[in-house]
């Protein structure tokens, strides 16, 4: 019979506790990295807007003058682009998922389509700038007008509401189907009226990550030629215009030869900020009213 040896017991439980610190300790040493360099991020853009952000500076329209530039322009863009970009990406991607989850079947067939949402997940944002000049700019013939832009940025984040949606849909308990089909009711009916209202918030979760992701990027707007020039304010879908981020990005460009342009551009940035945030605020308190635990 083999007994244990305390003493080799001891040394390897020593050693597997000061790997256990150590890896702590690394990724402590990791997270407090990543805070400071945001807080000083934070702090350095917050430092420099101070006293350009005001009512003339929302209000305003863009000016060669940067006393007097204004971003009313670039938020309309942006409003316009979401308008555009939520609801096509909302329908497709829940749609998207529901039919994965609900309808296909297991196969070949839906597992090359997961696998290449999965993998579009993960394709730069410039690639998807380039397919929105191709089919939406050239071949549709659209131009770089909102639409474009928006339904360009609608595929950029599609696969993240799909995947997100797909995550809800099969964390929704298999009791309740069962039990819709015990009452009689059919496949669509148990899907609208059952499965859909559960899995919201974790749908919404999606929506909110791929909106956030959708408002601030910029190389598939510069891609697509949007403009950050003295244009006029937008009025509808089919109108030129500009956002936020390409304001900062062409702002942050001109720096280099006026120093005034990277306080406008440091200013973009908060007003982005404070929008995303408020984006957010709205969307998790909408999230918690619906979220139902079983």
């Amino acid at each position: 019979m083999k007994y244990v040896n305390a003493e080799q017991v001891q040394k390897h439980m020593g050693l597997r506790l000061f790997k256990n610190k150590l890896a702590r300790t690394l990724f402590l040493l990791s997270i407090l990295f990543g805070l400071v360099v945001l807080v000083t991020l934070i702090y350095r853009v917050a430092s420099d807007s101070i006293g350009w952000i005001d009512f003339g500076f929302l209000s305003g329209k863009l000016s060669v003058n940067p006393d007097k530039a204004g971003i009313l322009g670039a938020i309309l863009g942006t409003v316009w682009l979401m308008i555009v970009v939520a609801p096509v990406t909302m329908f497709l991607g829940v749609g998207t998922a529901i039919y994965l989850e609900e309808y296909a079947k297991e196969g070949k067939l839906k597992s090359i389509i997961q696998t290449n949402i999965s993998n579009l997940a993960g394709v730069p944002s410039v690639v998807f700038g380039i397919l929105g000049l191709t089919v939406f700019v050239r071949m549709a013939d659209l131009g770089n007008i909102i639409l474009a832009g928006g339904l360009t940025m609608s595929l950029l984040v599609l696969p993240i509401v799909v995947v997100a949606s797909q995550e809800a849909l099969r964390a929704v308990p298999q009791f309740l189907r069962e039990a819709s089909y015990g009452m009689g009711a059919t496949k669509w009916q148990t899907v609208k009226n059952i499965v859909l209202p559960t899995a919201i918030p974790g749908i919404l979760t999606g929506v909110i990550l791929a909106l956030s992701r959708a408002i601030g990027e910029t190389a598939p707007l510069v891609v697509i030629g949007i403009p950050a020039l003295l244009i006029p304010l937008p009025e509808g879908v089919f109108d030129k215009f500009t956002v936020m981020p390409m304001q900062i990005y062409y702002w942050t460009v001109d720096s280099a030869l006026t120093d005034e342009y990277a306080y406008l551009a440091a200013a973009t940035i908060v007003v982005l900020l404070i929008v995303l945030f408020a984006m957010n605020s709205i969307a998790i308190i909408i999230r918690n009213k619906f979220q139902k635990r079983f």
